[in-house]
């Protein structure tokens, strides 16, 4: 495991002045009585809790990146010289009909009604942050044109400044969830979806009501927590009066803008930005029970559920709970997980690893099916973006696992794209950019097929990021298709756990993965002896 150092980091912008380092508490081996700085303690000195956070808030995504003693780089993907599973029925396999780009990477979630995806990717929840708020119509957009879900986050409803409440503190109009929906059906093509995550601020608020109601919204999803951070979702206001507003529609807003001590430090400048918090969730069988059944009398068609990198009790409970309760699509998502505003400590030294949980959900998966029990579509999230990564979850998960979530690698296309139209128009294309054109059409290689999509009137209104994103899952698809073919699988149902191997016994015994050297051990002994 590489060493951690916890008094510096790129995501909190803090450096050690030394190139000696204590490995345990991230000090400089010599501090010095003068020192100009710039480590987490020497800028905590005079900021406090603001360095809590990643930063600056809005502009960055931020991602854990403790190297952890197993993840899914120890696990390698089988290939092999013959077969073909997985071909559409009556096609012989062959040189001529087991071809890449045939491999059929669409999937499906769902308890009865399903929903279908061109891919087995989503995107993780894209709430309240001002990440996702600034850039939804790249990320949407892009989504719908791609034929993949996207999950619109907890709190948008909110934190929207021109909320509208009725007399029982209910939404009667949210202009900011009205706009995210909106840009999402306009390019929807049948695959995918546009689900609304839900959490207990946002029920208290009538959201579900609200957007089914107006919106016709098919699915709803429930939020036990995520792999970033152990406690509800947080975004930051830099106003007064807006902290204040959001203090009094109920959530929890710190240092406490109503307090004539923080307010004499805002108005000095000291205090440049206050914390909107959510509360935390109490789960249990009978409320869990309760609220899925009142969402169903409310009209949702899909009831998902997305839980964190908690214990493995938790783990269990969402499981079992999601099978008794017919949920469409169970998400879990491991630690340290990417976000636009999660504490960084908390992301780097909280939860259960990606590998080790997802591990732990296919087994507890497995046990259900053995007792003859429904066990729900699943979704492994926590740190995937690329296509290596998304066979490795389907494998380690399957028969359960339908798709992967996606979190940073889904968003960074999105501002890339929106960043490359900004840079052509000021005339500031950077040279990695400008190698390859000057036009959209020239740079982006799918800027046609994108057109041909919309058509080439309503391409005017296509956001860039929205192209960047059609890009990005292109090549996770086309990817994920040279995989498979090389495992000779040829769609996703026929993916499995013999498509892995661990590359230590370690990771062996976190997955249940056998070890590289003891992978088709046997039927390579048979035929060494002669028995092919």
């Amino acid at each position: 495991m590489n060493l951690q150092r916890p008094n510096s980091n790129d995501a909190t912008r803090t450096i050690n002045r030394s190139v000696s380092v204590v490995p345990c508490s991230g000090l400089c081996s010599r501090c010095v009585d003068g020192c100009r700085g710039n480590c987490e303690i020497f800028k905590a000195t005079f900021r406090g809790r603001e360095l809590i956070y990643p930063g600056p808030f809005g502009d960055i995504t931020a991602g854990g990146d403790k190297n952890y003693p197993v993840d899914y780089s120890h696990l390698n993907i089988q290939g092999y010289a013959q077969g073909a599973e997985g071909l559409p029925a009556g096609v012989t396999a062959g040189p001529d009909t087991a071809r890449f780009p045939l491999v059929n990477t669409e999937t499906s979630y769902g308890w009865e009604r399903k929903v279908k995806m061109t891919l087995p990717v989503f995107t993780g929840a894209l709430g309240s942050t001002e990440i996702a708020r600034k850039n939804w119509d790249h990320f949407a957009m892009g989504a719908a044109i791609s034929g993949v879900t996207i999950v619109c986050g907890e709190n948008v409803c909110g934190i929207d400044p021109a909320l509208e409440l009725n007399n029982a503190k209910k939404v009667v109009k949210a202009p900011d969830m009205d706009r995210r929906i909106e840009a999402y059906k306009r390019y929807h093509g049948g695959y995918g979806e546009l689900l609304i995550q839900m959490n207990v601020e946002d029920t208290a608020l009538g959201v579900a009501e609200y957007i089914i109601d107006k919106h016709r919204i098919e699915t709803i999803e429930l939020k036990w927590g995520q792999g970033a951070k152990c406690i509800g979702g947080e975004i930051k206001v830099a106003q007064l009066e807006r902290a204040l507003e959001l203090q009094k529609r109920g959530y929890i807003v710190t240092p406490d803008p109503s307090d004539p001590v923080i307010q004499a430090s805002y108005k000095s400048g000291a205090i440049k930005e206050f914390e909107r918090h959510s509360r935390l969730g109490f789960v249990t069988q009978e409320g869990f029970m309760r609220e899925v059944d009142r969402l169903r009398a409310l009209g949702y068609k899909r009831i998902t559920l997305k839980t964190g990198a908690y214990s493995l009790k938790e783990l269990a409970m969402a499981i079992k709970f999601s099978s008794v309760a017919k949920i469409d699509l169970l998400t879990i998502d491991g630690s340290s997980g990417g976000t636009g505003m999660s504490p960084w400590r908390m992301m780097e030294e909280w939860g259960i690893p990606s590998l080790y949980l997802h591990s732990a959900a296919r087994e507890y998966a497995s046990i259900l099916a053995a007792r003859g029990e429904r066990v729900p579509d699943l979704a492994f999230a926590g740190g995937f973006s690329s296509e290596d990564g998304v066979f490795k979850a389907l494998a380690l998960g399957a028969p359960y696992v339908k798709a992967v979530c996606m979190g940073r690698a889904l968003m960074i296309p999105g501002m890339v794209g929106k960043n490359i139209d900004r840079w052509m128009k000021e005339g500031n294309l950077p040279k990695s950019v400008s190698d390859f054109g000057k036009t959209p059409e020239e740079i982006f290689v799918n800027y046609e097929r994108v057109k041909d999509i919309v058509g080439a009137d309503e391409m005017k209104n296509i956001p860039l990021g929205a192209v960047g994103i059609f890009s990005y899952a292109d090549k996770l698809k086309v990817g994920l298709q040279q995989l498979m073919a090389g495992a000779r699988r040829f769609n996703l149902e026929v993916i499995n756990r013999r498509d892995l191997m661990s590359l230590t016994e370690e990771c062996s015994k976190v997955t249940g993965i056998p070890y590289i050297m003891d992978c088709y051990r046997e039927e390579a002994l048979k035929i060494l002896e002669g028995n092919i």
